[in-house]
């Protein structure tokens, strides 16, 4: 390596490291007896044996991978099959699976995206969307996070003859929920397109015949031409890959112009399977989102008396003009830290105590909103939640 490039690098490293900013990859051991609040595995589906089962079989069947690009020969029948049902489930015309949900979210911006396309972005959206932003070369305006009234101001304006809203339907660091109502209304009136992101709403929000079908199915904008979904399939489905949703129109121009679609081999059959499982046990046993929101409920009721802390009020956390703790939408409660230092020291404290915690620090959230980062998984039990719980609040009273 180069001497200047070796002096850059170690620069870096030391600023990291003065900042509180260095991370390392945590390793996770078999039969970790940890309380986890940290994964994405909100329905604890990643260790079903069913979708072991249906993996197993997708691997005697199609081999280990996809063999090449999804245009080529990667696709199978199972990946017809799994958008087939994940457009079943979220109320979508149609769906096209990719092999992360970060290329997703990038092969849609980008093949909407263009000179004649202006984006409009709330301030919270991902990171993998943020990257589509930028490689789409459109016009992007972000907005204040869940304000309308900016969003609508902005569609007003514009001289390109198209638009996109681009929103999560869940947040992914704060856990509020988007305002999918005014900004369908906004998308209709500007003539304008509407995307959001079911990341972590897919498998946990729903309401009655739709408990687990995400935000949007059952709903005004299920189907809605205005209307385009981006999903993981390695969240609640426990498996791996994304998937974009919306129009068959909309299905074949991505076919044709999503760059991390064409160019990128098909996902796995294995992850595949998996995911079809998953969607299948989602219809079967809406139970599971509701436990996501009744133990997110109670994780929240038994972390009040820290949220309640004079240091965590003046860092705004997550409590009412009632003084209660506010619920969030979906699995995620997020609790501020004064920096990314106290975030980090927390989050080794309470794994040191056998509970496993998020750790959000610049730049996954922005300069000076350090974050702790807490899932409700619908397979904790009330030991589980009592001890996080009590570990926790000892943790953040602790805290200076």
């Amino acid at each position: 390596m180069s001497r200047s490039m070796t002096a850059w690098l170690e620069q870096q490293a030391a600023v990291r490291e003065r900042r509180g900013l260095a991370r390392t990859p945590t390793t996770r051991l078999g039969g970790d007896p940890e309380v986890d609040l940290a994964s994405n595995d909100y329905l604890g589906l990643a260790t079903d044996p069913r979708l072991a089962e249906a993996a197993r079989e997708a691997i005697g069947r199609w081999g280990t991978g996809a063999t090449s690009s999804r245009l080529v020969a990667g696709t199978t029948a199972l990946h017809l099959e799994l958008e087939s049902g994940l457009a079943d489930l979220t109320g979508m015309e149609s769906a096209l699976v990719f092999s992360s949900g970060y290329l997703a979210n990038l092969g849609v911006t980008t093949a909407l995206g263009g000179p004649g396309t202006l984006i409009v972005a709330d301030e919270h959206c991902h990171a993998s969307l943020i990257d589509g932003f930028r490689l789409s070369r459109s016009r992007v305006e972000t907005v204040p996070h869940n304000d309308p009234g900016a969003t609508g101001h902005q569609l007003r304006t514009r001289t390109e003859p198209r638009a996109l809203i681009a929103v999560e339907s869940i947040y992914s660091v704060f856990g509020d929920a988007a305002p999918l109502p005014q900004l369908l209304a906004l998308a209709e009136e500007h003539d304008a397109m509407l995307l959001v992101d079911e990341a972590h709403s897919l498998g946990v929000a729903g309401c009655g015949a739709f408990q687990g079908h995400g935000s949007v199915a059952g709903t005004d904008l299920s189907a809605h031409p205005n209307v385009v979904l981006t999903a993981t399939l390695s969240k609640s489905l426990g498996s791996q890959g994304g998937a974009v949703l919306g129009s068959a129109l909309l299905r074949e121009h991505l076919v044709n112009r999503a760059r991390s679609f064409i160019f990128d081999t098909g996902l796995a059959p294995a992850s595949t399977a998996a995911a079809l499982a998953a969607v299948g046990i989602i219809r079967a046993e809406p139970w599971r989102a509701a436990a996501v929101h009744r133990n997110s409920a109670s994780l929240t009721a038994g972390l009040a008396p820290a949220l309640h802390a004079p240091t965590l009020q003046r860092r705004g956390a997550a409590v009412g003009p009632d003084g209660s703790p506010i619920q969030t939408a979906g699995a995620v409660q997020s609790i501020p830290m004064p920096s990314a230092a106290a975030a980090l020291a927390a989050s080794q404290a309470a794994h040191r105590a056998g509970v496993r915690i998020g750790c959000f620090r610049p730049p996954s959230v922005p300069d000076g909103v350090s974050r702790l980062r807490l899932t409700a998984r619908a397979t904790l039990t009330p030991h589980d939640i009592d001890y996080a719980c009590a570990t926790l609040r000892r943790i953040l009273e602790e805290t200076p």
